[in-house]
Formats: C-alpha cells, sequence, structure tokens
C-alpha cells in the first residue's frame, strides 16, 4: 500500500468507489472486489470518526488503500483520518488556492506542513512514530475536490498549489453550482470539467473525478483524467437488488424481459 501515492502521482488509471456503509463488513466487500483503493465518504455518509478507523482497520486487512472524504477544509478532520491510518485525504468543496494550501498543510507534517504528531494508530499508538513521522510526507495522497463555480474560475491558481496530487471534479455540485443541472446543462457541464482536467494536467498534477456509471470512466478517460471514484457501496447494493428482482420477476412471467435488469440497475448507477 505504500506505492498507492506513487501509483496517484505517476498517472496510473486507478478506479476505486465511495465507502458509505458505516460497517467494516461493507469496507471488506468492496476490499474483496478487486477495486484499487477505497475513499470512506466522511462528508455525505452518517459516519462518525471512531467508526472510521475501524473501516481504515477493515481495508488494511485486505491491503486495499484507503483514502477518506472528510466534511470540510477543518485541520482537525484531516488529521483525524490520517491519524486513523488512512492513505490520503480528498478535501471537499475546494474553491481558492488558500483553501488548497491549508488542505496542504494539514496533511504534511513539518518542513511541508503543519500537521501534529500524535500517538494514534498510523503511528503505532506511538510505538513506531519515527518510522511514520519518516515516510509520511513521501505517502499521504492530498486531493482536493473543485466543485463549485468559483473553484472553477480559481482552477489555475489551485492547481498551481505545491503538495496537491489529485484535483478531483464533482460533478454533481458543480453541475449545481454553475447552473448546468440536467440535459439541457450536459454541454456546459462537460465544458467545465474539460477545463479543470486540462489546467490540472498542465500543472502536472493528477485529475480525477466521480463516475456514477462505468460508461463516463472511458469518457473522461480520454479527455486525460486518470483518478476515478466509481459509485459507491449503496448504490452497487442499490443497483445489484434491483437487476436481481427484475430478473427474478422476468422468470416468474416467462416473458422475455431478461435484458430489463440492466435498465433497472441504471436507476441507481
Amino acid at each position: 500500500m505504500s506505492e498507492f501515492r506513487q501509483k496517484c502521482i505517476g498517472k496510473a488509471n486507478l478506479v476505486g468507489s465511495f465507502a458509505a456503509i458505516p460497517h467494516p463488513v461493507a469496507v471488506e466487500v468492496l476490499a474483496l472486489s478487486g477495486l484499487d483503493f477505497l475513499c470512506i465518504d466522511w462528508e455525505h455518509a452518517q459516519i462518525s470518526r471512531d467508526i472510521i478507523e475501524t473501516m481504515v482497520r477493515a481495508a488494511d486487512v485486505h491491503r486495499m488503500p484507503a483514502m477518506v472524504r472528510v466534511p470540510g477544509h477543518a485541520p482537525e478532520a484531516i488529521q483525524a483520518a490520517l491519524d486513523s491510518g488512512a492513505q490520503g485525504v480528498l478535501v471537499p468543496r475546494v474553491s481558492t488556492p488558500a483553501q488548497a494550501a491549508m488542505a496542504v498543510k494539514a496533511s504534511r507534517y513539518p518542513p511541508l506542513g503543519e500537521r501534529g504528531v500524535g500517538p494514534g494508530r498510523a503511528a503505532g499508538y506511538g510505538y513506531r512514530i519515527p518510522e511514520y513521522l519518516a515516510g509520511a510526507n513521501d505517502r499521504i495522497v492530498v486531493a482536493v475536490q473543485v466543485e463549485t463555480s468559483e473553484g472553477l474560475a480559481n482552477i489555475e491558481a489551485i492547481a498551481a498549489v505545491d503538495g496537491i496530487d489529485v484535483i478531483f471534479v464533482g460533478p454533481g455540485d458543480l453541475s449545481v453550482s454553475i447552473d448546468a443541472v440536467g440535459p439541457k446543462g450536459a454541454d456546459k457541464l462537460a465544458d467545465a470539467i474539460r477545463r479543470i482536467i486540462g489546467v490540472t494536467i498542465a500543472h502536472g498534477k493528477t485529475s480525477g473525478i466521480f463516475c456514477a456509471s462505468p460508461q463516463t470512466v472511458g469518457q473522461w478517460a480520454a479527455v486525460g483524467a486518470g483518478f476515478f471514484v466509481l459509485a459507491s457501496d449503496t448504490m452497487f447494493l442499490g443497483a445489484g437488488a434491483a437487476a436481481n428482482y427484475a430478473a427474478a420477476r422476468a422468470e416468474l412471467a416467462g416473458d422475455d424481459s431478461r435484458q430489463r435488469p440492466f435498465e433497472q440497475a441504471k436507476k441507481f448507477l
């Protein structure tokens, strides 16, 4: 797992998923699926700080790199996620270079940042502090999420901030912020995403994006993105249940509805 950051900044194509179900069993199931990484969603899911550590521990059992999407810009949340043993953080709603710089400071130990030293799980509860300090700055992934009109306007300055590894597009919030919701706004949203990806790559950073379905992964990879968060455990659960229920109903009806399950699944993905 120590190679995770090198894969991120080395522009390898990585596909992970959000972990939103606050239980280690769900994390283990995702980890066994073969994904490249997990991103525990502390921002939008009902997950407490102590459960974050339990979920990271479950990912570690299967040698699955686990990041945490923190609730906001607060250094305390970033450091708590990293002290739990997470391999990186995804900081949401970064709209200014100052906010991006704050994410770096909270994630890196001096002299590169201002992360506090503590005897958390990542440092072996105090038994391995020197060893952890020696390598943490090289191993921790710092990703910032650009998903507002202000962030779009400031993308050049955000991408120029030293220490940012991944600039991640949140298409949902971005579409709302720039008034590009729904089919009528599709072209406007696509142009905004292409600009973020293009500027990110021009500054030597890795570009990432959330993809609700596998079909959009190829679309954004062709533009230059290489770090993908595909759906979430809850979305996979809903899609799988819907598809299998539709297939069972088709069997019971004895008709030719066996192609419908995928249509049911698309409601969730």
